[in-house]
């Protein structure tokens, strides 16, 4: 059997593969100027569509402020919700460490992930690793999240590549694949050390063949 075709670029999606993130940080601070406890504003958040449609662009951050506030009897003002709602990550070294070694080496990279404004604003002002890319590909800015297959088409028009020449990495088996079904080469990123694995078997990295 002939090796898998090499990739010409990849494309990573950002929480839990190269950010980790809980809402719960947010929603235990959020709490104490509110009038539910941390348990319901995390339910809020899960159950309701309020972050799906400002993860879909179709709320600005005032417009997702007030209607968190309306809800739930937030007092803070909106930079201090904006502050407390984006400081909710932590990075994973080896996944940066990962990306930077295929940028080394020439391969073009873009984010790909379902987030929102202030996750971003705030990903943006503390970590430095995500203004190394080509470009991203976000879901609030699209209008679409993934698995719709228009933000899937996004990142095609933006990398100006297609099926094997992308290989894609996502923690979501959903995700992944919905990216498998256009042709793209994917990894479901489970752990930092099998990601980087699958990467070298494709002879991205050093050890590859």
């Amino acid at each position: 059997m002939s090796p898998p075709k090499k990739p010409k670029v990849v494309v990573f999606d950002l929480g839990k593969v190269l950010v980790d993130f809980d809402y719960g940080i947010a929603a235990r601070t959020l709490a104490l100027r509110g009038k539910i406890s941390a348990a319901q504003i995390m339910h809020f958040l899960d159950q309701t569509p309020l972050l799906f449609r400002y993860e879909t662009g179709l709320l600005n951050n005032e417009q997702f402020y007030a209607e968190f506030c309306a809800a739930t009897g937030y007092d803070g003002s909106l930079e201090e919700f904006s502050d407390t709602f984006g400081d909710i990550f932590a990075p994973i070294p080896p996944m940066i460490e990962l990306h930077a070694a295929l940028r080394q080496r020439g391969l073009p990279t873009y984010i790909f992930s379902n987030t929102n404004a202030l996750a971003v604003r705030h990903i943006r002002r503390n970590y430095p690793f995500f203004g190394n890319f080509d470009g991203r590909i976000l879901s609030y800015e699209q209008k679409a999240m993934k698995p719709d297959a228009r933000i899937y088409e996004a990142v095609e028009r933006q990398s100006g590549s297609r099926q094997a020449e992308i290989l894609y990495i996502d923690d979501r088996p959903e995700n992944i694949e919905a990216g498998k079904a256009r042709g793209w080469q994917v990894v479901l990123h489970e752990n930092s050390d099998k990601t980087r694995r699958a990467i070298e078997d494709l002879g991205l990295l050093g050890n590859g063949r």
